[in-house]
């Protein structure tokens, strides 16, 4: 495979992807491309045109698989399918420095907060002094 250059992304976040790519160590000769076509709403423009992208990476025994269909661009869906396969990777090689496991670190971490607090409520609102009519 060769990187996505032609894809309609700003040059920033290209040279992002390579320095990740790069920090990773992962060779772009050895991962798989292949073009599918598209599926659901879009009637036959979307089941005629291979647009969409299949990626496969083999890391250590555990093969990596990422399918992206989502844009109408097929060098788009190109740059998306790589730039998933490498967070696919980084999570797998190097948990810590993950953005996408912090990321749901947070949410889970914003989830608890609510259900702590929303439990606060049901279980004393009027208690707490306010509501009760005497």
């Amino acid at each position: 495979m060769r990187f996505p250059d032609d894809a309609p992304v700003t040059p920033a976040k290209k040279d992002e992807l390579r320095a990740r790519i790069a920090r990773l160590g992962i060779a772009l000769d050895r991962v798989e491309e292949t073009a599918t076509k598209g599926g659901g709403p879009g009637g036959q423009k979307v089941n005629k045109t291979s647009s969409g992208v299949r990626l496969a990476y083999v890391l250590g025994e555990a093969p990596l698989q990422v399918r992206w269909t989502r844009e109408r661009s097929h060098a788009l869906n190109r740059f998306l399918a790589l730039r998933e396969l490498m967070d696919e990777v980084e999570v797998r090689v190097s948990p810590g420095t993950s953005a996408r496991l912090l990321e749901q670190a947070k949410v889970r971490k914003r989830k608890a907060r609510a259900r702590r607090r929303h439990a606060g409520r049901a279980d004393g609102g009027a208690a707490e002094g306010g509501d009760a009519v005497s």
